[in-house]
């Protein structure tokens, strides 16, 4: 009888426990699910099993040579920087991530913070709580701008799946979208401007990249200087592309307007981040949920499955 495969998914509760797991538990795999996992606990855990799913746990060079069983590894999350992918190769393991499955999630929240920016609407509503506008002598309270978005332009730095879905949404506001060339290129691409135009030109930099050796600090303070005093940035894609030190000097010294980040160059940070430090009011940071719309979450695990599935199918089960 072909006894069944072993699987591991060494951090299931960055998922979360509000998505269904039955499309994981239903495959032809005896799972053994731990909510996190330890750096010291992975090769236990791992020892027996053909396939591991990871979605932060890191898996080495040293730790894939001490796993001889291991064909497959499914990473819960689009970057795999956590795998040594050189190591899995030559040891034959297949390394698969998901894609595309966040767009909705990811613009919605862009334009969350994008619309609290503008709009200032937590402090309103805290000026309300505080008893202000029954204070008033006027029937509403005017005391942090609001602005339209009507008009404005977005620079898109990085143009993906997610900025592509985030300048849907810009142009139902009639916003002018803008696309960056890469930072030192050469010559522009059609229907990009260079990475100084859109610096220069944007009223909102939202960006899309992914965190290499060449976008590490893309925006510091050099960029900063060349930005709109009026501008306002977004990052929803790795920590690391804007120097946070930097940041943090362009809003206290009011080079741009405002800046709305959902990741840091650590997480989850030391409670003495230099972000975290400092209550800016130009300045608002959410715990890296852009990703993570119920709807996107199932989706990725749907992708994981299905990744799965296809490499039992090329491997016409011969792991067994």
């Amino acid at each position: 009888m072909t006894k069944k495969l072993t699987g591991v998914f060494l951090d299931a509760a960055t998922l979360g426990q509000d998505i269904n797991f039955e499309p994981l538990t239903n495959l032809p795999i005896n799972w053994q699910m731990h909510a996190y996992s330890s750096p010291d606990e992975v090769l236990q855990r791992c020892a027996d099993a053909q396939v591991i799913i990871t979605n932060k746990v890191q898996l080495d060079a040293q730790t894939l040579s001490q796993l001889p069983e291991l064909k497959l590894i499914c990473v819960a999350a689009t970057g795999m920087n956590n795998v040594d992918l050189d190591a899995a190769a030559k040891q034959s393991i297949a390394v698969k991530n998901v894609k595309n499955y966040a767009g909705n999630s990811v613009a919605q929240l862009v334009f969350s913070l994008l619309l609290e920016l503008v709009n200032n609407t937590s402090r309103y509503s805290a000026l309300v709580k505080k008893g202000d506008w029954s204070k008033s002598k006027s029937f509403c309270l005017l005391d942090f701008p609001i602005a339209e978005l009507t008009g404005k332009t977005i620079g898109l730095v990085g143009y993906g799946t997610l900025a592509k879905s985030v300048e849907k949404i810009a142009l139902a506001f009639d916003m002018k979208v803008i696309i960056a060339e890469h930072k030192d290129a050469k010559s522009i691409r059609a229907g990009r401007v260079s990475f100084i135009d859109l610096l220069t030109n944007s009223d909102v930099i939202s960006i899309h990249c992914p965190l290499t050796a060449q976008t590490t600090d893309l925006i510091a303070a050099t960029e900063f200087g060349l930005m709109k005093p009026s501008a306002v940035i977004i990052n929803t894609a790795r920590g690391g592309i804007v120097n946070e030190a930097d940041l943090l000097q362009a809003l206290k010294q009011k080079t741009i307007c405002g800046a709305a980040t959902d990741v840091l160059n650590i997480e989850p940070p030391p409670k003495d981040h230099i972000l975290l430090t400092e209550q800016l009011e130009n300045l608002i940071i959410t715990p890296h949920i852009a990703w993570a719309s119920i709807e996107a979450r199932q989706r990725l695990l749907e992708q994981v499955c299905s990744n799965i599935k296809q490499s039992l199918i090329n491997c016409q089960y011969k792991w067994l």
